[in-house]
C-alpha cells in the first residue's frame, strides 16, 4: 500500500510514505507579513490572534510576524490563542477596545478567527477595510472570506492547501502508468489576495467551500 502525505508533514522516516503534497506554513506567514509592511503604515499596532498553539499553521503564520515585533518595526498590542474559535477571537478583541488601548490592524490566523474579530469591531461602531480605521487579516481563503474582502470589509486573506488532492491524484495516475514521481516532498504554491485586486473570478478560482 502507498501512503501519501496530505497538508501537513508528520513526523516520520521517508521512507514511510511515497510522497508528499504540503503547505509552507511559514511563507504563508511571511507573504502576509511583507503584504502588510507594504501597506506603509506610520505605525503598526497588531492584534495578534493566534490559532491553536503548536500547530502547524499557528507556528508559520506567527514566526514573521513575531520577527517584526522583535525588531520594533510592529507592535504587539495582544497575542492570544483563539484556538480558531470564533467566539474567543470576538471576545479577544472585545477585551482590547474596553482597554482603550490604539490598535490599526488584527492579523487573524484563520477567516473564522477573522469573522469573530470584525464583529467585534461592528459593535464598537469601528470601521474596518481598505482606507479605513482597522486592517483586517485572515487566512485559508474561504469562498465567503474572500467575498468580505471585494465587498471592502477584510484586507487580506492567505491562501492555504489550496486544491492538494488533484496533485496527490496526479502523481497516483503517474505510478499506475508505471511512471516515477520526480519529487518526494510537493509544496504548493500559495498567495494571499488583497481586497483593492481581488476579483469574483479569484474567488471563483481560489476560494473554498460556498
Amino acid at each position: 500500500m502507498k501512503v501519501f502525505l496530505f497538508d501537513r508533514m508528520i513526523n516520520t522516516d521517508p521512507s514511510n510514505y511515497e510522497a508528499a503534497v504540503v503547505s509552507d506554513m511559514a511563507q504563508e506567514g511571511i507573504t502576509a507579513v511583507n503584504w502588510l509592511k507594504d501597506q506603509k503604515l506610520d505605525s503598526y499596532k497588531v492584534i495578534h490572534i493566534q490559532g491553536a498553539m503548536t500547530s502547524d499553521a499557528q507556528i508559520g503564520r506567527t514566526a514573521a510576524l513575531d520577527a517584526e515585533f522583535a525588531a520594533g518595526t510592529m507592535t504587539k498590542v495582544v497575542q492570544q490563542t483563539a484556538t480558531w474559535d470564533e467566539a474567543t477571537a470576538k471576545q479577544i478583541v472585545e477585551s482590547v477596545i474596553n482597554s482603550g488601548e490604539e490598535f490599526n490592524v488584527i492579523y487573524a490566523e484563520n477567516d473564522g478567527m477573522a469573522k469573530g474579530a470584525v464583529a467585534a469591531l461592528d459593535e464598537a461602531g469601528i470601521t474596518h477595510g481598505p482606507g479605513k480605521a482597522v486592517i483586517v487579516m485572515g487566512f485559508d481563503c474561504n469562498k465567503w472570506a474572500l467575498r468580505e474582502l471585494l465587498a471592502g470589509n477584510w484586507n487580506y486573506d492567505g491562501q492555504c492547501s489550496p486544491f492538494q488532492a488533484a496533485v496527490i491524484d496526479g502523481m497516483i495516475k503517474t505510478l499506475e502508468s508505471g511512471g516515477t514521481l520526480p519529487e518526494k516532498k510537493v509544496i504548493n504554491e500559495e498567495r494571499g489576495f488583497d481586497a483593492t485586486t481581488i476579483t469574483q473570478a479569484d474567488i471563483d478560482t481560489y476560494g473554498l467551500g460556498e
